[in-house]
């Protein structure tokens, strides 16, 4: 025993096997669990069956940890009152790659993570929006600057914000 409840096997087990195909992949919500990233994102979004496993109060029993989840993520380096919050990150990262989500079908082609490099600064309008205006090269219709700008863009924000995954 520890200070707190830990989650039985038996009822985990049973919800999960009742469930299960055999391509289903069982992931436990916990803090020991690979960090979650794009790249998990992308390849999860491939897969046909997912299931959640989310523990609360202490934990689940390691039986479940051992012998029923086929992977393990956790969302970083901190501590949440149960796994729910962690598991619907996942899902809501998973969600928008499968195609049809977000209806544009480029939608995700540019966003932060997918090339590597933070996503470059978006505007609206207005143009000048007190005293603050938006870069001339976005309103002037050339497609080829206007792609070269936003990677530059993108390139010194990763630079100045996470320049870690420069080297990744």
């Amino acid at each position: 025993g520890g200070p707190g409840m830990i989650m039985k096997p038996e009822p985990m087990f049973r919800a999960v096997e009742s469930i299960r195909t055999p391509d289903t992949r069982v992931i436990l919500m916990c803090p020991q669990g690979q960090k979650f990233n794009q790249s998990m994102a992308v390849n999860l979004a491939k897969e046909k069956h997912l299931v959640f496993l989310c523990g609360h109060y202490e934990g689940v029993d390691e039986r479940v940890r051992l012998y029923l989840a086929t992977d393990e993520i956790s969302i970083g380096d901190y501590i949440l009152t149960n796994g729910t919050l962690a598991a619907a990150v996942v899902v809501d990262a998973i969600t928008r790659l499968v195609p049809g989500v977000l209806g544009a079908e480029d939608a995700n082609a540019t966003e932060s993570f997918t090339n590597g490099l933070l996503e470059y600064p978006q505007y609206t309008r207005p143009y000048d929006f007190r005293g603050m205006k938006v870069p001339d090269v976005l309103l002037s219709g050339n497609h080829k600057e206007i792609a070269q700008w936003r990677h530059e863009q993108a390139i010194k924000r990763t630079m100045m914000k996470r320049a870690d995954l420069l080297g990744q």
